[in-house]
């Protein structure tokens, strides 16, 4: 990741055009730690090329697999693994390399690792993920910063999670496809990259139902198989490209994204004054040319509520229309520290705790930024577009562990912006 790339935006261009959505990055990492479980290769489709995928590759390599990229098609033979501990350095380059822990305990019965890293927007503990660890038979112990996991035989359990948690219902259900007996996940957490998992699972030979509701049961099996399968689109990036189009009151087109996963963001865009169309199932057109007006209250929630990952461009595009606009996050509650960078740009936003108001405002100017977490750093960008003059917005690197080819896809649809 390089935190030395700056991204340079010459604002007020009005964005026109057709942006291809990407594969989803939170569904493509617990996938590509699920491979881990397969005795055979995997081949996975629309894997995006970020840098968040690129650590997880190296995470595989490093424990045996054998991985290879050409262009967004990734190939992993899993067949023989030669470790089961995580380095640390690639631990802290993502919260994600958790999602190892699941995959390795439930093949490998083994698995030592540090605490995760990535983007500091809040307490995002993994007791729930080990507290579940130990109902299904491992014992872990915690010396030196490193957590060790291990077990005779890992059995089915019921696990109630406090939280609708999405990392902790991804790592029980890696742990649980090879486990012996059935592992009921109950209060799990309902986000279509839950779905998207279970499917691919699925395919490899597991046997799972109700994934994408409050109960998920997962019947243990002796063995796992690769398979082919495509990730599904990215409904942040999606989101994220609406708002760039909608901000410079521009029209954009997405074409393979994921309409229904899409839909608490979209129904919000339409509440603004913008025209959404769904073609199909993968395609939809958006145009701000309206005058557009601030939505009263946007409140984070777990799926299907508005997603938390979404808020930040959101709040970017609300600083640029009419009206107020209050933000209550309810996930992460260090979600706001975008918000003092959009105010040099002259955003009016107050933050108060997990209280966000923010006031529309005719006029932004472009100034030097710095990103400091990925969705924050893609609200830049977006307010960037907007804003007069050149926004420069530093500490690109975080931008890049969740955004494919940014650049190319906004000056496709006509935006003046560059890296340097």
């Amino acid at each position: 990741m390089s935190f030395k790339q700056a991204i340079c935006i010459r604002g007020g261009k009005q964005l026109e055009g057709e942006i291809t959505v990407q594969g989803a990055k939170n569904s493509a990492l617990p996938i590509l730690a699920a491979a881990l479980l397969c005795k055979t290769q995997v081949t996975l489709y629309n894997c995006p090329r970020l840098t968040d995928c690129d650590a997880a590759m190296r995470i595989l390599t490093t424990l045996g697999c054998n991985c290879r990229r050409e262009g967004n098609c990734v190939t992993i033979n899993p067949s023989v693994i030669t470790g089961t501990a995580i380095p640390a350095a690639l631990m802290r380059e993502m919260r994600s390399s958790v999602i190892f822990s699941g995959a390795l305990i439930g093949r490998e019965k083994a698995c030592r690792l540090s605490l995760p890293g990535g983007c500091e927007i809040g307490a995002r503990p993994i007791d729930f993920h080990l507290a579940a660890f130990r109902k299904m038979g491992t014992e872990i112990t915690d010396e030196h910063g490193y957590l060790d996991c291990r077990t005779n035989k890992l059995c089915g359990a019921v696990i109630r999670l406090p939280l609708a948690s999405v990392g902790a219902t991804e790592n029980i259900m890696l742990a649980a496809v090879l486990a012996d007996g059935v592992t009921e996940i109950h209060n799990a957490a309902r986000e279509p990259e839950i779905v998207d998992l279970a499917r691919f699972l699925t395919k490899c030979g597991a046997k799972i139902s109700g994934a994408g509701s409050g109960l998920v049961v997962i019947e243990g099996v002796k063995e796992l198989y690769g398979c082919d399968y495509s990730i599904m689109p990215d409904r942040i990036a999606a989101a994220t490209y609406l708002c760039c189009g909608a901000i410079t009151r521009g029209e954009i087109m997405l074409s393979k994204a994921d309409i229904r996963s899409a839909e608490p963001f979209l129904s919000v865009l339409e509440q603004m004054g913008c025209s959404v169309y769904s073609f199909g199932e993968d395609s939809v057109y958006m145009n701000a040319r309206k005058k557009l007006k601030a939505p009263s209250v946007i409140r984070t929630a777990v799926h299907p509520g508005f997603p938390t990952d979404a808020q930040p461009v959101l709040m970017a595009l609300c600083s640029a229309v009419q009206g107020t606009t209050i933000f209550v996050e309810t996930i992460f509650e260090n979600r706001y520290r975008h918000a003092c960078e959009l105010a040099r740009l002259g955003a009016k936003i107050n933050v108060e705790g997990r209280v966000a108001v923010v006031e529309g405002t005719e006029r932004l100017s472009g100034a030097e930024l710095m990103a400091t977490d990925l969705r924050g750093g893609a609200a830049m960008v977006v307010a960037g577009l907007f804003a007069d003059g050149t926004t420069k917005i530093g500490n690109a690197g975080y931008i890049y562990r969740g955004y494919e080819d940014i650049e190319a896809h906004l000056k496709g649809v006509g935006a003046d912006i560059k890296t340097v």
